[in-house]
């Protein structure tokens, strides 16, 4: 049967080519045929399409505006098009020779050469788009610009495409290219309510558009590309210097300016003005759900979307962590020379962003209060450990299981023997108070952030695996392994307090993760929805018994008692956890906390780096976090965490905290003596010297013995 079905398929197909041969002339007559007809079809089309009237562009406004609400649907958080939209018309004449010729250097260098569309740019687009590692890079030309945000919907069909270039092409026919320069310049968006080259002028820099210098003009260039993410009001002024930079080296390519005067451009400082936008709620985060809708949906849509954009904000939770923020850390500075503070507060069981506060002041310039510090690399200090902690636990170590806190020398570049030498290439910390306590539980040892202990825990956990979990935890800033040592357990490796505080969401829900959520539900101005995020879906990416022990470890007031500060991580009646964290140059001051159904992270520390007084974070970072809590809780229901109990039969007795058993030589070990890391429920190691760090971590453990003796 297979034999004949494949005989028959090839008679078909021999029939077929056969047909194919005998009316080759007739088909290609019937391809030209329709060719032809589609092309006159096409034409005629491309005749019938008329340019708008041209009288009303100069009083154009945008008349649809996109609307950003908080989770309730009922306050207005920020109306990016209302009818405060500033856009001030001037002349050609009016608007310096600078900015014009940066604007068409980037944005279309060809201007005055093509006819409206130009196909070579066209083609170098797509090429750059479809090569691997190639630069993405738009095609669209100046007067398509224009009719796109003119005379056009921001329509994606292939059919609206056609009719962008056949009225670019008509609008050169009946315009100059100067009338054309000057209509591009007068609409084009500068982000949020800001229309124009004039009005971009006054509010970034206080002059007329007439009097922008060669540095100004390259930065309202640069912006024009993604207004929200060059903002010199957001968290990419970097990434804006860099294109200012590209757009200098475009006119000087260009013949626009000198080696001399792009070099003068390069160096020049320039300040912008402090952003006015006070019908703005939540600033910082507006922003951040500006920059998700451009990266989803393009940065047209921020201009005239007509959408409506529920976000995942409480208002009320919003201003009472502004007020606290404000007025914290306002005395922090006095206090601690900590000038700035950013709180992030998640929803774990759907991933919700509740509040976020990006600085003590949006408007505040003295401390660069429009960057957002939440969304900003920063080292996290001991709050880190709980990854390596969890991932230990994963591999069979239990809260029960002992380990030596003494002064150790980690690094094999050094003796074992030179405990106290920490000058590089040697490393042997110290713990926060400069004490050392001998046998520690690892319940003990993580609840009151004993450095000494988790560096083993991180060696015992494995640093690539570790790193795995946290990565799979929402951290999405750390690099490869190779980056790291043993100082990543005591925050050596930079990551934001919004991954942070949505890491711990996994172990408020048992191992369970949701990604950050900004919007719940975009509608168009149909009412049509057009993303609904409110049934988000987590993964499981840690096992429930291992979040369940981190979780009764950090809310357990008695394994925090040696640390003093109980009254302000605890809440009588509720099951909270908390980890706070201060980086060794006491630059960062953490504190993340959580109950099941609320997570709350804070930090404290300056924007430029410079260090704080010396002193940890319960006390810079404890007093504001514990005020929004107590704010929060009281709208939160009243949940508690779920414990599990570890069977620890069977198990070998250093894991279960047997740590005072002498080994064959009669001498008290180390963890290492008894167990192989990989496998720490498989036979004792047979030669345990062959672990690097077995003589490190056993010859202080045995000068412990004899002193302590």
């Amino acid at each position: 049967m297979r034999y004949s079905s494949e005989r028959g398929s090839r008679s078909l197909f021999t029939r077929f080519v056969h047909f194919i041969g005998r009316h080759t002339k007739t088909l290609l007559l019937w391809f030209i045929g329709l060719g032809l007809l589609a092309t006159g079809g096409l034409a005629v089309w491309a005749s019938t399409l008329q340019i708008p009237d041209l009288s009303s562009i100069e009083s154009r406004k945008v008349d649809q505006s996109l609307k950003l609400y908080d989770r309730t649907g009922t306050v207005l958080l920020y109306d990016l098009n209302n009818s405060s939209t500033r856009r001030t018309v001037v002349p050609l004449s009016e608007i310096s020779q600078n900015v014009q010729h940066a604007t068409i250097s980037i944005e279309d260098p060809n201007f005055y050469q093509h006819g409206g569309v130009d196909f070579k740019a066209i083609l170098r687009a797509i090429l750059a788009d479809i090569t691997p590692g190639g630069v993405t890079q738009g095609g669209s030309t100046i007067t398509q610009q224009v009719v796109k945000n003119v005379l056009l919907t921001n329509s994606k069909t292939i059919t609206r495409k056609i009719e962008e270039w056949v009225l670019a092409i008509k609008l050169e026919r009946v315009l100059t290219k100067n009338q054309i320069l000057e209509l591009y310049l007068n609409q084009v968006p500068y982000g949020g309510n800001i229309y124009g080259v004039e009005e971009a002028s006054e509010t970034f820099f206080g002059v007329h558009a007439s009097d922008l210098t060669v540095p100004e003009a390259a930065y309202l260039a640069s912006i024009i590309n993604a207004p929200t993410y060059y903002s010199p009001y957001g968290n990419h002024t970097k990434e804006l210097d860099t294109r200012k930079n590209i757009v200098l080296d475009k006119m000087f390519a260009h013949g626009y300016l000198t080696a001399t005067d792009r070099d003068a451009a390069k160096a020049t400082k320039v300040t912008f003005l402090t952003p006015n936008t006070s019908s703005i709620t939540a600033p910082h985060f507006v922003f951040y759900v500006e920059q998700y809708l451009e990266n989803k949906y393009g940065p047209d849509v921020l201009q005239q979307g007509g959408w409506s954009v529920v976000t995942s904000l409480d208002a009320d939770l919003q201003a009472e962590a502004e007020q606290v923020v404000q007025a914290h850390a306002t005395s922090n500075q006095t206090q601690f020379n900590a000038s700035n503070t950013g709180m992030i507060a998640i929803d774990p069981t759907n991933g919700q962003i509740l509040v976020m506060v990006g600085s003590r002041n949006y408007f505040d310039t003295t401390i660069d209060g429009n960057f957002n510090v939440t969304l900003a690399g920063r080292q996290p200090g001991s709050t880190f450990k709980p990854f390596a902690y969890a991932e230990a636990f994963e591999k069979g170590y239990t809260p029960d299981t002992v380990l030596f806190d003494v002064r150790t020398q980690f690094s094999t570049s050094c003796s074992a023997s030179d405990v106290a030498n920490d000058t590089p290439p040697c490393y042997s910390p110290v713990n926060y108070d400069g004490k050392f306590r001998g046998p520690m539980t690892l319940r003990d040892a993580i609840a009151q952030s004993i450095n000494i202990p988790s560096i083993k825990v991180l060696y015992l956990a494995g640093i690539a695996d570790t790193l795995q979990l946290a990565k799979s935890m929402g951290i999405s800033t750390l690099g490869d392994p190779s980056q790291y040592g043993l100082t990543l357990v005591l925050g050596g490796g930079e990551t934001t307090l919004l991954d942070m505080t949505s890491a711990y969401g996994a172990f408020a829900q048992n191992g369970v993760h949701v990604s950050p959520v900004s919007v719940l539900k975009i509608t168009d101005e149909n009412g049509k929805v057009l993303e609904d995020n409110t049934q988000p879906v987590g993964s499981q990416v840690l096992p429930t018994t291992v979040a369940q022990e981190i979780n009764d470890i950090l809310s357990d007031p008695v394994a925090k008692a040696p640390l003093g500060e109980n009254d302000l991580l605890t809440f009588p009646g509720r099951d909270v956890a908390v980890k706070t964290g201060t980086t060794n140059d006491y630059k960062d001051a953490w504190t993340i906390g959580y109950t099941p159904n609320l997570v709350v992270g804070i930090w404290a520390g300056n924007n430029n780096n410079t260090p704080m007084v010396k002193k940890v974070s319960g006390f810079i970072v404890g007093p504001m976090w514990h005020e929004f809590m107590t704010y929060a809780l009281a709208k939160t229901p009243v949940e508690s965490f779920t414990r599990g109990t570890v069977d620890e039969s069977g198990l070998k007795p250093v894991l279960r905290g047997v740590w005072n058993t002498p080994g064959s030589d009669s001498q008290l070990h180390e963890i290492l003596y008894w167990v192989d890391k990989n496998n720490p429920n498989g036979p004792q190691p047979a030669n345990p010297g062959a672990d690097p760090q077995f003589q490190y971590w056993d010859i202080p453990v045995r000068n412990w013995s004899q002193t302590s003796s």
